[in-house]
């Protein structure tokens, strides 16, 4: 169905995205991996739960702000990360960015980004805070020259994904044979005295390790692990470090015993192991496990203000999201990202209102029935 008024949900931003987007670059951004049933799930779950709604209350005034890694944030929806904003606009990264600091909360900068972090959180406005996403790669000077350039650039936070040891199986994108547009550069991968010159243009990069093909996914360190990762990433860096990809208890447990300073509960938004919970599925145990010890976010499938509520009263702290961005992007570029974030911020507010909580912090299990049939092990493996 063609809408002639501007999109008034994030599926109706999605179906216009898969419209003007390039069959390629679409494939890429939505697939999942192998049968895409974790993909699946991530949306479909939230479905299982039921909000419990409380009435006669002052909901007056609503407020979103609250706090994460002790910094104020306007709201607990940031941005998640994701590849080559550039697939989905031509201002890539940095349109994403000024939306963020519009929006007002945590962008989360892939170290895939087509636009140099440099470059990215000069578009910010001193307030948004900018987390740095990382890959620990077998030659470790790559790595460790990402985070120091992220830390003198201002990032508050190291962001390891720790799911991802090789790519997972994606269907679409094989079926597609998917390759970015050869003008494509990963920035982060380039002399910044380069890329964020005055003089710079893509097609001065030249060096094979600075396009997609070359570095993406491949080079990447297998043997890491919490013993040997975790350590040797504390002695590079005095940003707090985040770990993406819990989905158990147990590994919720190594991130605490690590110092680590939060986890996020996240799947790889499906693309990595099909079969694994949902991330909604997943996020009470791991709340369980980090008993007020570790701050608790949580990616995937969140497509509606009401999932981010349900989020939050399972534990959540923020919620980060990638997709609906990118279908923003490709809608309208700056404007479309910041659309997409804010009518997901209007629909949580309005959650809010609906079930009488007026600030962040009221909102808890008690609003929310749980399934039944929530998913349980049947013996704890040891780490």
């Amino acid at each position: 169905m063609d809408y002639t008024n501007e999109p008034v949900c994030i599926k109706d931003i999605e179906k216009i995205a898969q419209r003007v987007m390039p069959g390629g670059a679409w494939g890429y951004y939505n697939s999942g991996a192998n049968d895409e049933q974790t993909k699946t799930d991530n949306e479909s779950a939230f479905d299982s739960y039921r909000l419990h709604p409380r009435m006669l209350r002052d909901v007056s005034k609503i407020t979103t702000h609250t706090t994460v890694l002790g910094q104020k944030v306007r709201t607990p929806l940031g941005i998640a990360p994701c590849a080559l904003h550039k697939l989905a606009h031509a201002d890539g990264e940095a349109a994403t960015s000024r939306a963020a600091a519009k929006h007002g909360s945590i962008m989360i900068l892939s170290t895939y980004s087509t636009t140099s972090l440099e470059k990215v959180i000069a578009q910010g406005d001193g307030t948004t805070q900018y987390w740095m996403q990382l890959y620990v790669y077998q030659d470790r000077h790559v790595s460790e020259t990402i985070v120091r350039r992220a830390e003198k650039a201002g990032f508050k936070a190291i962001v390891l994904t720790v799911d991802a040891p090789m790519l997972g199986r994606r269907l679409v994108d094989a079926r597609n044979k998917f390759n970015p547009p050869p003008h494509l550069r990963l920035e982060n991968f380039m002399d910044p005295n380069v890329v964020n010159g005055t003089g710079y243009a893509p097609d001065l990069a030249k060096s094979k390790n600075e396009t997609f093909g070359a570095t993406f996914g491949a080079n990447g360190d297998q043997s890491l692990s919490w013993a040997n990762g975790i350590s040797w990433l504390k002695s590079i860096t005095k940003l707090p470090i985040i770990v993406k990809g819990v989905l158990t208890a147990e590994d919720t447990q190594l991130a605490i015993d690590h110092k680590c300073a939060g986890v996020i509960v996240s799947n790889h938004g499906g693309r990595q192991l099909d079969g694994a919970l949902s991330t909604i599925d997943a996020l009470p145990q791991v709340v369980e496990a980090a008993n007020d010890k570790i701050e608790v976010y949580m990616d995937g499938g969140i497509r509606k203000g009401s999932d981010i509520f349900k989020a939050l009263a399972l534990g959540a702290r923020a919620v980060f999201v990638a997709r609906p961005v990118l279908w923003g992007l490709a809608y309208k570029g700056e404007q479309g990202a910041f659309i997409a974030l804010d009518l997901l911020q209007k629909e949580l507010e309005l959650a809010m209102m609906l079930t009488g909580t007026t600030q962040v912090s009221e909102i808890d299990e008690s609003y929310v029935y749980t399934p039944v049939n929530r998913w349980v092990r049947h013996s704890r493996r040891q780490p």
